[in-house]
């Protein structure tokens, strides 16, 4: 099975090589162009948690010799400024490389950003955030230039990026739980033992800025953040919201919510706009009591570990590696399935109304989740194993 993804991508490298070609002499004719000492290749800076972590890993490693293209036109420009924060050259080559239009000029852009990578005299590092120009690009690159991807979740992904894996060095991954169905993957396909051993776990982590306020008895608020994609659903938290019709707890849903949820569920949810200010998501959660997550499938979303740090307590699903972090009344609630959703509504409404009468969990769970996310979640932690990666990886190419 695996040798019919590599004979695939040949057949295709075959091709593409007119156009690779092309793109090398383009290069070739312009202006020679500054060196880098790491080229970032993102999809998106519109917000979401995968885009959230991008712009954290290009913060930790990026500077002035480094640059960031992005390939994929983003919804919104929300997290644009803090991939500037990093202080990498900042490249939108989306309008070549993300119309189906015209998408020989994302063939021919490989061939003149290889070229450019393959030129430098000083090695550069290569690092793939999930990005589907980013693989497409790796054949390319000379096999002593360090390629890293990294990995969210089992997804699509996990599948394009098959064929390309004899160029990946490290592999990078988020979520143990995923790592394990990513080995049985492999096993499925018969690949080689070499991939399996270049993968490495490295947790997300968030910046820790105090001890927030004490949760406000009495009215409750349930909070969901992110974007309302299907594997979400969130829908089902507005029923939640309906089946337990009690106008002292209020759903304050976070982000494009509004575009998904139905006309005769929006009378029990409030809505609020997507936030790229630190501080006012901050507010959101400190005035929050408890964040729902209802997804059919998680690697370990960001606003788990915010809510955490900012004493909510989680009631969610079962998916990814929530189980790994959540524990019945110790940290919120984790659901008993991920795919029953009349059973998910009946003991989500059960959760809450747990919460709201007893005070004591409530302020045990938000004193509970301070305190892991400090153990756990430091952003100071997810930088340092970035750069011992990074560092580990330029010392192999010498």
């Amino acid at each position: 099975m695996y040798r019919f993804y590599i004979i695939k991508r040949q057949i295709e490298d075959v091709v593409l090589f007119p156009f690779i070609l092309l793109g090398k002499l383009v290069a070739l004719l312009q202006s020679p162009k500054k060196e880098y000492d790491t080229w970032f290749f993102f999809p998106f800076y519109h917000v979401g948690g995968a885009e959230k972590v991008h712009a954290q890993v290009a913060q930790a490693l990026g500077n002035k010799n480094c640059i960031i293209y992005f390939t994929r036109k983003s919804h919104n420009n929300l997290f644009y400024e803090q991939f500037v924060a990093s202080g990498c050259t900042i490249k939108d080559i989306s309008k070549y490389t993300d119309n189906k239009f015209l998408y020989f000029l994302n063939c021919i852009y490989r061939g003149i950003i290889a070229y450019r990578i393959n030129r430098q005299k000083n090695m550069p590092v290569v690092f793939n955030g999930q990005c589907n120009f980013g693989y497409k690009i790796s054949p390319w690159i000379k096999k002593n230039i360090p390629q890293v991807e990294l990995i969210h979740s089992f997804n699509t992904f996990s599948w394009i990026r098959i064929p390309f894996l004899p160029f990946i060095h490290q592999t990078v991954m988020i979520s143990k739980v995923r790592i394990n169905n990513h080995l049985q993957q492999y096993d499925d396909l018969k690949l080689p033992s070499r991939f399996a051993d270049r993968i490495r776990y490295i947790g997300n982590g968030i910046p820790l800025s105090g001890r927030p306020p004490a949760k406000v008895p009495g009215r409750l608020r349930v909070l969901y953040v992110g974007r309302a994609t299907v594997e979400k659903r969130v829908p089902l938290v507005a029923r939640i919201a309906q089946a337990l019709n009690d106008k002292e707890t209020e759903f304050l849903f976070v982000g494009d919510a509004e575009q998904v949820i139905p006309a005769e569920l929006q009378p029990w949810c409030k809505f609020h706009p997507f936030e790229s200010d630190e501080n006012k998501v901050r507010t959101i959660y400190d005035s929050a009591d408890i964040l729902m997550i209802v997804s059919n499938t998680e690697g370990f979303p960001m606003v788990v570990m915010e809510a955490m740090a900012r004493g909510c307590a989680i009631i969610a699903t079962p998916a990814g590696d929530l189980p790994l972090h959540i524990k019945n009344e110790v940290n919120g609630f984790l659901f008993t399935t991920v795919d029953n959703e009349t059973q998910l509504i009946s003991e989500g409404v059960e959760y809450i109304r747990q919460l709201k009468n007893n005070g004591v969990l409530r302020h045990r769970l938000s004193e509970n989740n301070i305190d892991y996310a400090e153990e756990h979640f430091s952003i100071e932690q997810f930088n340092r194993k970035y750069i011992e990666l990074m560092q580990s990886l330029k010392k192999q190419s010498l």
